[in-house]
């Protein structure tokens, strides 16, 4: 993995004149403001442009869903999302086609096996993780690959001319190893990680919280990042974060979902601190642990709709802003082109 460097400020003075130059009080446009400076530094000009939105969707299945205890859905709707996904019938299908947004679906280990379909990639690494309360999820060897095909898949999609790219993610049984990978990244007690995932009740979640301490007594919290996520993390999870990480390498702002993603960025950012530069945080999912996650990342998000659905929805709802950031950098007036006055003071 390349080595990914802080953005460089070189542009950032010129950036903030032309700004503040446009036809407005300073600081007016709030976070759209924030946002154009940093498209700017990441694409290193003065007239950053967002080309080819692309959300990418891993899925992977996770062998603690076995259990019973941690998800109130079966695994099987792992797959059965997959195909509705590539039917178009899925949230995120519908809001990429309403906001013309790319969609790539990959499955990183999905217990199914798949025909051949345009619009999957099979990056099978295998049919689902191990269960982590007794073994870890995968090899320190299976994440290093997962890791690799979630890089393989960016630096395609940036081939094809993307240059601004958020991520999602399916697997029933993701948010218990978010869960812990949180806990481990953080230092926080597991109970504060754990939330109702895909809907559990009350009791489901003490059910599903003493599980996962159970897990974490077993194998404690890895020193390595990379095996943090081999043992508590799921496939899907580990190409995430190499994806994350090889998006930030080729100077792609990085669009950030919720819980999910923001666990694989998690150990993204334990590996290379400098990735969050690249980030644009798309929105505070309502999923429990989420917005400790973004204080403990000191990241604002840019929305708060009450959203835990996952799937990229937060990233998708994300990229118009961004858009509109980067258009009235390059297409709004400034005072001297629209002869308005400036302050005076």
């Amino acid at each position: 993995m390349e080595n990914i460097t802080p953005l460089s400020r070189t542009l950032a003075a010129a950036l903030q004149d032309k700004i503040d130059q446009k036809t407005k009080p300073p600081g007016s446009l709030g976070r759209l403001e924030q946002i154009a400076l940093q498209a700017g530094l990441i694409q290193q000009t003065l007239s950053p442009v967002i080309n080819k939105p692309t959300i990418a969707i891993f899925a992977g299945d996770h062998g603690i869903a076995a259990e019973g205890r941690v998800n109130p859905y079966p695994q099987a709707v792992t797959a059965q999302m997959v195909y509705n996904f590539l039917q178009g019938g899925a949230a995120i299908n519908t809001l990429c086609q309403q906001l013309q947004v790319d969609l790539v679906i990959v499955d990183a280990g999905v217990n199914h096996s798949f025909a051949s379909h345009p619009m999957l990639n099979d990056c099978k690494i295998a049919y689902g993780t191990r269960n982590y309360l007794h073994e870890p999820a995968m090899s320190r060897e299976q994440c290093t690959e997962a890791m690799d095909a979630g890089a393989e898949i960016v630096q395609y999609i940036q081939s094809q001319g993307c240059n601004t790219i958020g991520f999602g993610e399916m697997g029933i049984g993701n948010t218990s190893s978010a869960s812990l990978l949180m806990s481990c990244f953080t230092g926080l007690p597991i109970t504060d990680c754990v939330g109702a995932g895909t809907g559990s009740s009350g009791q489901q979640i003490l059910q599903k919280t003493v599980l996962l301490q159970e897990a974490l007594n077993r194998h404690g919290v890895p020193e390595h990042p990379e095996q943090v996520l081999a043992t508590y993390g799921g496939f899907e999870i580990a190409m995430l974060c190499g994806a994350i990480l090889q998006a930030a390498a080729l100077n792609m702002m990085v669009v950030i979902d919720g819980f999910i993603v923001t666990a694989a960025l998690m150990a993204a950012h334990r590996l290379q601190p400098a990735v969050t530069d690249y980030c644009v945080f798309a929105h505070c999912s309502n999923e429990k642990g989420h917005l400790a996650m973004l204080q403990h990342l000191q990241a604002t998000p840019l929305l708060h709709l009450d959203m835990r659905l996952g799937e990229g929805t937060g990233a998708a709802m994300a990229m118009p802003l961004i858009q509109c950031a980067a258009a009235f950098l390059e297409n709004m007036a400034s005072f001297e082109e629209a002869q308005v006055s400036d302050r005076t003071s």
